[in-house]
């Protein structure tokens, strides 16, 4: 593997059972191994499965995990990928309703909000309102919302932790 490694977690809070299957194979496609996750049911909702994945792998495998599960219909997964050597890091957050969110991450997971982003926010803010509407879109707070009871509900979960070496 060349270049940096980074790691990060697939978090896939909810899928349907038959979807799980495809889940793994996608993401043993996009990190070159064989994946077997260990499903629970989701208490949040009904007729849904959970599972985590730590992972090993060259910066960018984050954004092609996220690419590879993107789209899929009563999905609702994050990745995250850690921060390394001259590269930020990154968290994407997908629901079935609002489609990927993607945000740069300090060293120890904070969203950061470009310069720009916030300039843009202050600009176009009239009032307060408007301007906490902008901040909560370059925050990915719709994300988090939707997202919060699937993952309150998934603490405690086993995890499966995947190195690679070489």
């Amino acid at each position: 593997m060349a270049g940096a490694i980074t790691r990060g977690v697939l978090f896939v809070h909810s899928a349907p059972r038959a979807l799980c299957p495809h889940i793994e194979w996608a993401a043993g496609n996009v990190l070159g191994q064989h994946v077997s996750l260990d499903w629970t049911e989701q208490p949040a909702g009904p007729a849904f499965y959970r599972a985590e994945l730590s992972w090993q792998g060259a910066c960018g495998t984050g954004a092609r995990l996220a690419s590879a599960l993107r789209g899929w219909a009563h999905l609702r997964y994050e990745v995250t990928e850690e921060a390394s050597h001259g590269v930020d890091g990154s968290r994407w957050s997908h629901t079935p309703d609002l489609g990927i969110f993607h945000a740069q991450t300090d060293v120890h997971g904070n969203v950061v909000v470009p310069e720009d982003r916030i300039r843009a926010a202050l600009e176009h803010a009239a009032d307060p309102q408007r301007l906490r509407d902008e901040l909560d879109l370059a925050l990915g707070q719709a994300w988090d919302d939707e997202l919060e009871p699937f993952r309150y509900a998934g603490a405690g979960a086993p995890v499966r932790w995947l190195h690679r070496v070489g």
